[in-house]
């Protein structure tokens, strides 16, 4: 097994040398560093995780915190961010844990303060639970993905001008009675995001002069909760909307499986339009509000370097773009 020794032998150096030139810390030269560097390739030499961190003070590693992994929006995200934070040279430690949970409780209280993480990045934080300032409690430099983001640096789509976004398209094709489909009925205290896409759509309604017509199907934010939802309000034929903008497109499209089976028509007879862009959106033909949770990933990392350069920074804030994808899901009221 190769060591420092022979990476130092072989570059003509000491090992204290070798070991600042290959770990970034402390001064040396640019030809040095580059002959130490040349030594190890040839010589496979791989730095013991530990035995860095120790030389360094840093541990290579950034906590990813998240509800749910294996949903589109979450994997996406993942993505975006395990590949940028690997061709940084950084570890991912990644805790999915439930909303709500005991774990998540002792995640936070528990193990994340007395976990060595270079940073991290929180994804979903509930506001209720008061997760955004034990993590900043924590120490280590902190970027939340999403739109909470008191105290520490963010980034997020605008949530208020997706649905706004959403529900203007509705509106122009003259609809009126329009429902918000999805989202829990005590989302301000819990999922900020929807919270904020259902102030989106209560301010487009507003502004259109149908503050009258506002009305929401809470529900959970899957397919199975928009289809839920969506059941319950169309069985009440003396009040069926004629459109609903939903929080997501995973609620989107669990209201279309539920107007059909009802024997309704999409969009003929119920438009509906939802905010993702999800992996399934053209499969239903979904219009919808598109943001890119990939990219969101790559840019949260982007932030977290300069956080941990410098921590005691002002918080920044990045918005990311989002645009109407209109497909067949929507049309004029009959």
């Amino acid at each position: 097994m190769t060591t420092i020794a022979d990476v130092a032998a072989r570059a003509g150096v000491s090992k204290a040398t070798a070991s600042r030139a290959l770990s970034g810390g402390g001064y040396v030269s640019a030809v040095t560093r580059e002959r130490v560097r040349t030594a190890a390739r040839e010589l496979a030499y791989v730095a013991h995780s530990s035995a860095t961190s120790l030389a360094t003070g840093r541990s290579f590693s950034v906590g990813v915190i998240m509800p749910e992994p294996d949903r589109w929006f979450f994997a996406q995200l993942l993505s975006g961010i395990q590949d940028e934070l690997f061709s940084s040279g950084y570890d991912l430690v990644l805790y999915g844990i439930q909303e709500g949970s005991s774990e998540r409780r002792r995640l936070f209280e528990q193990v994340l303060p007395r976990r060595r993480l270079d940073g991290i990045l929180a994804v979903g934080i509930q506001p209720s639970a008061h997760e955004l300032r034990r993590l900043v409690q924590v120490g280590s430099p902190l970027v939340t993905i999403g739109a909470y983001s008191e105290d520490a640096s963010a980034v997020s789509i605008d949530d208020v001008a997706a649905a706004r976004i959403a529900t203007e398209h509705l509106i122009d094709l003259g609809h009126r009675d329009i429902v918000f489909l999805g989202a829990r009925s005590d989302a301000a205290t819990h999922a900020y995001g929807d919270q904020r896409r259902l102030e989106g759509y209560m301010a487009a309604m507003v502004d259109a002069g149908l503050e009258a017509s506002i009305r929401h199907a809470p529900g959970g934010s899957t397919m199975p909760g928009g289809y839920e939802a969506a059941v319950r309000t169309l069985g009440d034929r003396q009040n069926r909307p004629t459109a609903f903008v939903a929080v997501c497109d995973e609620v989107a499209i669990g209201g279309i499986i539920a107007t059909r089976r009802l024997g309704l028509s999409v969009p003929t007879e119920i438009s509906i339009v939802g905010i993702d862009d999800h992996v399934h959106a053209e499969m239903f033909s979904l219009t919808t509000v598109r943001q890119h949770p990939r990219a969101q990933g790559v840019a949260a990392v982007g932030l977290l370097h300069r956080r941990m350069a410098d921590p005691e920074a002002e918080p920044e804030r990045i918005v990311m773009a989002s645009e109407l994808v209109a497909r067949s899901s929507t049309a004029a009221p009959r």
